[in-house]
């Protein structure tokens, strides 16, 4: 018996081996597509472009639905072998998530609001009790019978009336964040006629419960531009334009006041705000300008009492500044300081309560939330003693409380929402993120911060988690991530789906490079404009670093970046591919020079400020010397991963399909390279939770199967 088991063992390991053999000749077999040439030639400044693939940008054409369509299959086919792996990937990360999930319950305006799931149901459920958690819930949104029929959906801008009989809401069923905005009657359920297209999804209501403020986008380039004023039960048609923004480098937004006195319209660009203000109870009024925009002034305003809280970078204050202002006297001529500059630390954000200031501050690296009372005695900070964490206040809706809610996570501790007694002292955890599976324990994992020295003497710092035991003998896989622009800060963050990884051998790093607030607004500054090669430098050394330390080697390193951080991946691997085996790019923003020229493309005037532009020579010499879709050459290039979304508003689906077709004609080895395009979704990909898990499955299994990990 022992021997006939043996020979059956065998017999299975033949047979699979030669199903290994037979799915690896028909990789071999399969041609990557290569899209069709049509050179456009491109001038500007005197300087002559030519463009393969200019044609792709042409969503309508069937034959470039037709090339992406080409690229999934090859993508399919030469991925046909572990398709199993994504699969148990897939369920191996939901089985660790809680299905029936649902958020810390909130009070405002007299009900207590909730957000939950349910178990095997992609989107979320949003509901209210009046007064009690005990009263009966009062289901809001269904979302998983409001997206029946859409393989996308969105809802977003939910706002409830003060009088809380009603909530306007927007759905986006497409993925390009264009919402139709509707108002639903809570107490009995009808949708009203009220409908608002080719709106942002966002709006407020007056205090008189009839009026709704709402913003709009311009049509071709999807700029949030204009706020209208909308009666309940009327007509969109006879809506009245109360803002429109005619600078085509701003974004208009609106909102409400925490105290409910104002309705305040935003309107903003990288390096300049203006506010416009409305008492909610006068909708039909004039909106009254807070400060004039001046070109380089930030503020951003916080109504308490009889006085407005100004964040500000005034009077030079990189680092931003707390200062106010009477009710009755907004200009900045006004503005008297609350919190002075300091130059190590950035002021983030305020929360007010009656009895509290809350600030949010952030020094060396590290988020810190500062606790002063209005009476200017026993100010503290909360003790957080990690290096790798990440705490920020969440919903605290009510000024007559000493109750602060805030979230605190690390790389490997779970996400805790916390409820901290300001005058007490006393915390109470309302919620911790549960990692189900019974194999979890947090002990079992290293966190680490390490600073690298980037080529100019910058030390820049890297935070890492990795399972204990490592061994610093460049054999780990490494996996190191990056965003580096708009100021963005890149915080450690717990991700229960990370643990596919780490459990089979990988490290997870962070780089906070320069194009991020990691270490405060100068940070920002050294990674933007002219000098945005910083921010590809810094990432570039921060991988040096891992491989002269010993976590990892350039067989075992890989890079991963989105958006602007997809940028920054088709920089390094244009700068420095030898450095590493793979490389994931999500919805990837590579053709700089052609995208910041073209003034019809959502987003690209109100970047200006952010990467320059290229109509001013200086500028576009300077993004042309990084452009990554600009400076592919012949050379060898990592195994790459590239995503996208056909309906993406924000990085075009064609930058990434030009991209990867010049790189299939000029690299010089064999490494794989994949477009896969989501043909139903735009930026943020899939729309259900567990739909967005098995494009997470996609980039495991090609990090995983490149390390030749399989189980």
């Amino acid at each position: 018996m022992k021997n006939k088991a043996l020979l059956s063992g065998l017999c299975l390991i033949f047979a699979l081996s030669i199903i290994k053999i037979n799915a690896q000749q028909m990789s071999e077999n399969i041609k990557a597509p290569l899209a069709k040439i049509i050179p456009t030639v491109l001038e500007k400044h005197g300087d002559t472009r030519v463009d393969n693939y200019f044609w792709l940008n042409k969503r309508e054409n069937p034959e470039v639905i037709d090339y992406l369509n080409q690229e999934n299959s090859y993508y399919e086919a030469m991925t046909a072998d572990t398709k199993g792996f994504q699969k148990e990937l897939y369920e191996e990360m939901k089985s660790r998530i809680k299905e029936d999930d649902e958020s810390v319950p909130y009070l405002y305006n007299g009900y207590y609001y909730i957000t939950r799931f349910e178990t095997g149901k992609d989107y979320p459920i949003y509901s209210r009790k009046k007064g009690s958690l005990t009263a009966a819930e009062e289901i809001l949104f269904n979302c998983n019978d409001l997206a029946k029929g859409h393989s996308y959906f969105q809802l977003g801008g939910l706002s409830v009336s003060p009088d809380n009989k009603f909530a306007s809401f927007g759905v986006d069923t497409i993925g390009r964040r264009i919402y139709t905005i509707q108002v639903k009657n809570l107490e009995t359920g009808e949708i009203l006629s009220d409908k608002i297209e080719n709106a942002t999804g966002s709006s407020v209501w007056a205090n008189d419960n009839k009026t709704i403020f709402y913003t709009k986008q311009d049509e071709v380039t999807l700029r949030s531009d204009k706020v209208f004023k909308h009666k309940l039960n009327t007509s969109s048609d006879q809506d009245v334009l109360v803002f429109f923004e005619k600078d085509d480098t701003f974004n208009v937004s609106v909102g409400k006041e925490k105290s409910k006195k104002y309705i305040v319209i935003g309107s903003g660009s990288t390096l300049t705000t203006e506010y416009r203000i409305l008492n909610s109870e006068t909708p039909d009024a004039e909106f009254k300008v807070f400060q004039p925009r001046v070109r380089g002034l930030e503020y951003s305003i916080s109504h308490f009492g009889d006085s407005f809280y100004i964040l500000t970078n005034k009077d030079k204050a990189t680092n931003f500044k707390l200062m106010k202002t009477p009710e009755s006297a907004t200009a900045k001529a006004n503005w008297v300081d609350v919190i002075a500059h300091r130059d190590d630390v950035l002021l983030e954000d305020i929360e007010i309560f009656r009895n509290y200031l809350v600030v949010e501050e952030r020094s060396n690296g590290l988020n810190h939330i500062r606790i002063k009372p209005w009476s200017g005695e026993g100010e503290y900070y909360l003790p957080f003693g990690s290096e790798t964490y990440n705490a920020y206040t969440t919903t605290n809706v009510d000024f007559d409380t000493d109750i602060l809610r805030y979230s605190y996570q690390s790389l490997a501790t779970p996400s805790s929402v916390i409820d901290f007694n300001m005058k007490t002292k006393e915390k109470e955890v309302k919620k911790e993120q549960q990692v189900l599976g019974g194999k979890f324990d947090k002990n079992n994992y290293t966190e680490e911060r390490v600073w690298a020295t980037a080529t100019d003497g910058t030390k820049v710092p890297i935070s890492m988690v990795y399972k204990k035991g490592l061994k610093k003998d460049g054999t780990n896989p490494v996996l190191l991530y990056a965003y580096g622009s708009y100021g963005v800060t890149m915080d450690t963050y717990f991700s229960s789906t990370r643990l596919s990884i780490l459990d089979r051998g990988f490290v997870f790093a962070i780089a906070h490079i320069r194009g991020g607030e990691d270490l405060g607004r100068q940070w920002y500054e050294d990674g933007k404009l002219l000098k945005k090669k910083n921010t590809f430098t810094d990432f570039i050394d921060c991988s040096k670093y891992l491989i002269q330390e010993k976590y990892t080697s350039p067989q075992h390193l890989y890079a991963e970046g989105g958006s602007a951080g997809g940028l920054l991946m088709g920089a390094v691997v244009n700068m420095a591919p030898e450095l590493y085996h793979g490389v994931i790019a999500q919805v990837p923003f590579v053709d700089v020079i052609s995208t910041m020229l073209d003034d019809t493309i959502p987003l690209t005037t109100g970047e200006y400020d952010e990467w320059g532009n290229p109509n001013e020579k200086k500028y576009y010499k300077y993004m042309l010397s990084y452009s990554p879709y600009d400076n592919v050459k012949a050379q060898k290039y990592p195994n790459m991963y590239v995503s996208t979304g056909l309906h993406d508003s924000q990085v075009q689906y064609w930058e990434p399909a030009k991209w990867v077709a010049k790189l299939r004609t000029l690299k010089t080895n064999d490494t794989v390279l994949y477009l896969n395009t989501n043909m139903d979704a735009g930026h943020g990909g899939a729309s259900g939770r567990f739909e967005a898990l098995k494009e997470l499955a996609k980039e495991y299994s090609f990090l995983l199967d490149l390390e030749k990990i399989k189980n």
